[in-house]
């Protein structure tokens, strides 16, 4: 069995795969700031349901902070297989507001990681970075070899920078490096700023459900279980790749909330408002080089999936109706 460091492990995705990896028999050495960045109601949910496992380990830490990072990892004594990053500052519009945090997290901290991976030779890294990057009218599908030199937001450029660092760590250092552009991911216990929470919360709470543009605009949602499946798979030796990680199935924004409105069984609210810049038209994967490297393909359906985010939001409905939607 292996011993696996995964950042962000209160996180959306982090705490998937930390779940998984366990219930594999790994151990995981988990970190997270536990930042303000959404309500931190969320993460420590999220971060309760990890400490049920004895395998599990969990250090409050930021990434970006390289002499506190060092010394965790001397003290933990136990050789490690792989860093999975998936700490990060998320978010397209927020990136706008305040990006030097963004480089701050996904650049630096990345590199602070790169670097603890090359002085402490742990020879297998994996980094969450985002479809954000293919920018406006990329190819539909979009493939790996799409244009990602002009990213919209500080956002995706921070992740377009950390992609490079891992690049020269692999070159310089022979660190394995696999490399996911997720496609906006969904499901249960999702980041409450994202559109999928949002409406949930907003039709099941009488709130208007407030929709940028005209709601034509259409994305690629992605299953958090079929995103941390292939993150996992993203373990084997592979060189140096770049690889999507997306949805079957597009929708647009207003047929989605079709769809949100037959499960909660309750009319939604609409207010259209002024579309951001920093957002794109749409996005659709190309995954046929994750199909081919690792084997993966999405299994969840939207409608599958968007009905276990509902059952899972009734049930926590008590607390979870309170975690701010901004």
């Amino acid at each position: 069995m292996g011993n696996y460091i995964v950042t962000g492990a209160a996180g959306f995705i982090g705490q998937r795969v930390s779940e998984l990896l366990l219930s594999e028999g790994h151990s995981v050495f988990g970190l997270d700031n536990i930042n303000d960045a959404y309500d931190v109601r969320m993460k420590n949910w999220r971060l309760d349901q990890l400490k049920t496992s004895p395998a599990f380990k969990f250090k409050l830490l930021d990434i970006s902070q390289f002499d506190s990072l060092k010394e965790w990892i001397i003290s933990i004594k136990t050789p490690i297989d792989a860093i999975i990053n998936l700490a990060a500052r998320a978010g397209v519009r927020q990136s706008v507001e305040n990006p030097w945090v963004y480089v701050e997290t996904n650049v630096v901290g990345n590199l602070n990681l790169l670097e603890i991976a090359r002085q402490f030779g742990i020879m297998k890294y994996i980094l969450a970075s985002t479809s954000s990057l293919y920018g406006e009218n990329p190819p539909l599908p979009t493939p790996e070899t799409a244009d990602s030199d002009h990213p919209l937001q500080p956002y995706a450029a921070s992740k377009k920078g950390a992609e490079a660092l891992c690049h020269s760590y692999h070159y310089l250092y022979g660190i394995d490096t696999t490399v996911f552009r997720y496609f906006t991911v969904y499901g249960p216990a999702g980041r409450p700023d994202m559109v999928m929470f949002r409406f949930a919360k907003w039709i099941a709470e009488g709130l208007p459900v407030k929709v940028t543009g005209d709601g034509n605009q259409s994305r690629g949602f992605t299953y958090i279980d079929d995103i941390a499946r292939g993150t996992i798979l993203g373990l084997k030796k592979v060189g140096f790749e770049l690889i999507n990680l997306g949805g079957h199935e597009v929708i647009s924004i207003n047929n989605l909330i079709h769809m949100m409105e037959e499960k909660i069984g309750k009319l939604a609210i609409v207010e259209y408002i002024e579309q951001h810049k920093a957002d794109v038209s749409q996005n659709w994967a190309n995954v046929e080089k994750a199909k081919n490297l690792l084997n993966w393909e999405p299994q969840i359906t939207l409608d599958q999936g968007i009905s276990n985010l509902v059952k899972w939001y009734f049930k926590e409905r008590n607390w979870v109706s309170q975690v701010a939607t901004p």
